[in-house]
């Protein structure tokens, strides 16, 4: 069985994170879903869980970091190339998130990233399968 990955995240309006991400196809789990939080699909293993900051406080007693302050993690995800990788910076710009560095092309691997309204970054990237080498 594969291991699911759940990533909390902190939001400072649910229904605005909701509205951004959803504008980036992504959908909800509504078994997983109240006013206090929703579990954002990204796969059939992958989740990020959009919490309210009263909720997320509930697993932490740490203070929640300010992510347009400071780089509290990069969330990679693949694109199946070049063109998906600009398309989807394209729609997070569009539905209001932002770029916070330029785009770096190495030629086997294209990145670019967006900031959510929460500043959360998300890098956003392609690599050339050919340069992966076969594992034994």
């Amino acid at each position: 069985m594969a291991a699911n990955i759940f990533v909390n995240l902190p939001v400072a309006d649910l229904e605005s994170s909701k509205a951004f991400f959803g504008k980036l196809g992504y959908s909800f789990n509504a078994q997983f879903t109240d006013e206090t939080a929703t579990c954002m699909v990204v796969s059939d293993t992958i989740f990020f869980m959009l919490l309210t900051h009263p909720k997320f406080s509930q697993f932490t007693p740490l203070p929640i970091g300010d992510a347009k302050l400071s780089t509290q993690a990069l969330y990679a995800m693949s694109r199946d190339s070049k063109a998906e990788v600009d398309t989807t910076l394209a729609t997070a710009l569009a539905a209001g998130g932002t770029e916070p560095r330029p785009v770096e092309d190495h030629g086997f691997m294209y990145s670019r990233a967006f900031a959510d309204p929460d500043g959360h970054i998300f890098e956003i990237f392609w690599m050339d399968p050919s340069v992966i080498e076969p594992t034994e």
